[in-house]
């Protein structure tokens, strides 16, 4: 009797053994689908938030275009408007260009507050006050309304800082890209 109860133990041990070896191996290849499932979530939440931050990326790369093209339009219509008050006389299409320029740079303003980040709103911000103090110097020389000290050299002192703010503009949009290193040195000749 002991030669068949210890065949009968081992043929116990040897289905147990061979029933664990079975769950074992189902345990582990369980295991292993379920990390390669959170792999691929993974993977695939990564590929969406690359894609979402390309995404924002360009939008922000295709606003900066607009806003910085809308802003040297506006500039450029109120360089033509101070040339035209130098020889002495506006005239009614140069007024209207100007008007144009001015309601389509605001357009391109309002669309980058929206999508700028704060370092670039804020110098966009800084540009746009002096695009509309240099549009209102403009208009009340035109109109022959301007306030005490402002004449043609109040002019020419606006440009200079309206040129110097559209730079520091521009390179906070480049730093913000990626262009441009943020410690990268300012303009030769800038005020800081």
């Amino acid at each position: 009797m002991d030669s068949s109860i210890s065949q009968i133990v081992i043929a116990v041990l040897g289905i147990g053994g061979t029933l664990a070896a079975a769950v074992i191996t189902q345990r582990g290849a369980d295991r292993a689908r379920t990390r390669e499932l959170e792999h691929t979530r993974q993977l695939q939440r990564e590929e969406r938030e690359y894609a979402t931050r390309h995404a924002q990326l360009e939008a922000r790369r295709t606003c900066y275009a607009t806003l910085s093209a809308g802003t040297r339009d506006l500039a450029n219509a109120m360089t033509k408007v101070r040339h035209a008050l130098e020889s002495g006389g506006v005239t009614e299409e140069l007024r209207s260009e100007l008007d144009q320029a001015r309601r389509e740079h605001r357009m391109r303003h309002a669309e980058a507050q929206m999508v700028a980040p704060d370092a670039v709103a804020e110098t966009a911000s800084t540009a746009n006050r002096q695009l509309g103090d240099l549009y209102g110097l403009l208009m009340r020389l035109d109109c022959g309304t301007p306030l005490r000290g402002e004449d043609l050299d109040t002019v020419r002192e606006s440009f200079d800082r309206l040129w110097d703010l559209l730079w520091r503009m521009r390179r906070a949009m480049r730093v913000d890209l990626g262009v441009t290193a943020p410690d990268a040195e300012e303009r030769p000749g800038a005020d800081t």
